[in-house]
């Protein structure tokens, strides 16, 4: 005989099925505005971008562009080769001013050959259109082929920044009449001139490949020296934090035993992920710089001490690529006889490359947006030589980064310096764009599942 619930009294159902309860409507009101949040933060993060990104391209898209003047310039031998021999010695003794005088008269000649006119303007206000770089370009070019010497050619010089900035738009004749550097007459003769097809506008390479200029010539300033600089930094960054990130992950992870001194050291890593970078910067100083000796601006000092700050973030990154791998991987290769070591480079660390090279790059991506500790360190400086080739000490050479070029261009008061910063920040975000999605497409390439 089997005991049976005796049947009670049917539950009293409250309600119907098709009608909510006031518990339930609370719910759901919960639930609608927990939506509403989310969407509007993403809303609010996505429309910041935008302005962002936005105000960037506004103001720095135009410094891929430059206005040149072009015109013939006869190369007049009694002014860069008094002597005639062609040495390049000797030539080099002329300096840019008698360069200065040879484009002077070229672009006078060209307007009077034009029949442009220059009513009410001196030659002076004339000439002070064209860059103060303008010298030095044509005295590099005769240098560099000394059979120009005596020949009439075709040359392209900038244009001050100001009638650089007129031409994009950046400059107006109201704010010409307040500004010492710039006349309205100017203005008129560089409409006039381009009018003739001797003033235009294209695309500016030496932004890219140029060093930096002073302050009189922002519009030969580029950003070939710094990135160059950070190209290097990224180099020794990646040799110095790969391998050691790596080996510390591997032995913390896989051979390390469980005790304080291990939970101290992984303590310390996390710590360290998070302590501003200027920290680093002041570490770097102190013994790289002050006591070991080490050349300030060089990219040597910069890479060692972007190390310092990227090897936490590549050890955490490195730990959890390792530890995402199932322990039946371990398992089964120790069940066939592999030792500990044969399983970690043979199956554990195969596994996790994906996930090790994906953490390598974004911390490479992030260390290569640092500026404090690079400023510290004195990769601010003005720096107009590119470094020698890697080969040839040039990590040694001083140097500059993309950061600090930023910096160092938008601390200064000339306006085009500006534009110029907002450019460069369009460079190293195709820099991090590049580096992000090679990390994506690498973890895709790699990446198996379980």
């Amino acid at each position: 005989m089997t005991d049976t619930a005796t049947p009670g009294p049917a539950r009293q159902m409250h309600g119907s099925l098709y009608e909510q309860s006031s518990l339930m409507k609370r719910r759901n009101s919960a639930e609608t505005r927990f939506r509403t949040y989310g969407i509007l933060a993403v809303v609010v993060a996505l429309l910041t971008l935008a302005i962002m990104l936005f105000t960037i391209f506004r103001d720095g898209v135009s410094a891929f562009r430059q206005t040149t003047v072009a015109f013939p310039v006869e190369i007049t031998e009694t002014v860069v080769d008094k002597k005639g021999t062609r040495n390049r010695d000797d030539m080099a003794k002329v300096t840019t001013v008698g360069y200065g005088k040879l484009l002077a008269a070229g672009l006078l000649a060209e307007i009077q050959a034009r029949g442009i006119d220059t009513a009410g303007m001196s030659e002076k206000d004339i000439t002070n259109m064209l860059s103060k770089d303008g010298p030095a370009q044509l005295r590099d070019q005769v240098l560099a082929d000394t059979s120009l010497v005596g020949q009439t050619i075709d040359v392209k010089i900038y244009t001050n920044g100001r009638i650089d900035g007129y031409i994009k738009g950046r400059v107006t004749r109201e704010t010409a009449e307040r500004d010492s550097n710039v006349t309205p007459a100017q203005l008129d003769l560089a409409d006039r001139l381009r009018d003739a097809g001797i003033l235009s506008t294209g695309f500016n390479m030496g932004f890219l490949t140029n060093p930096d200029a002073s302050d009189t010539r922002p519009e030969a300033a580029g950003l070939g020296v710094a990135i160059i600089g950070s190209l290097y930094l990224m180099a020794l960054v990646l040799i110095f934090t790969l391998p050691v990130g790596v080996a510390a992950s591997i032995y913390l992870e896989e051979f390390a035993p469980k005790n304080r001194i291990t939970d101290l050291i992984e303590v310390n890593i996390s710590n360290l992920a998070a302590v501003p970078s200027i920290v680093f910067g002041i570490l770097g100083l102190a013994i790289f710089i002050n006591f070991g000796g080490l050349p300030q601006s060089s990219a040597l000092v910069g890479a060692l001490v972007i190390s310092l700050m990227t090897l936490p973030t590549i050890i955490i990154a490195t730990r959890s690529a390792i530890r995402a791998v199932p322990p039946s991987i371990r398992d089964a290769a120790l069940g066939i006889g592999a030792s500990k070591m044969q399983t970690v480079f043979h199956h554990v660390l195969p596994l996790a490359a994906p996930g090790i090279l994906t953490g390598t790059i974004l911390g490479l991506a992030s260390a290569l947006g640092e500026t404090a500790p690079l400023l510290l360190v004195g990769m601010v400086a003005f720096v107009t030589n590119y470094p020698a080739g890697p080969f040839d000490g040039g990590v040694m050479d001083p140097a500059t980064a993309l950061p600090v070029q930023v910096y160092s261009w938008a601390s200064r008061a000339d306006p085009a310096f500006l534009e110029r910063s907002s450019g460069a920040i369009i460079v190293l975000l195709v820099f991090l764009v590049i580096m992000n999605a090679a990390a994506i497409l690498l973890r895709r390439r790699f990446e198996r599942r379980w």
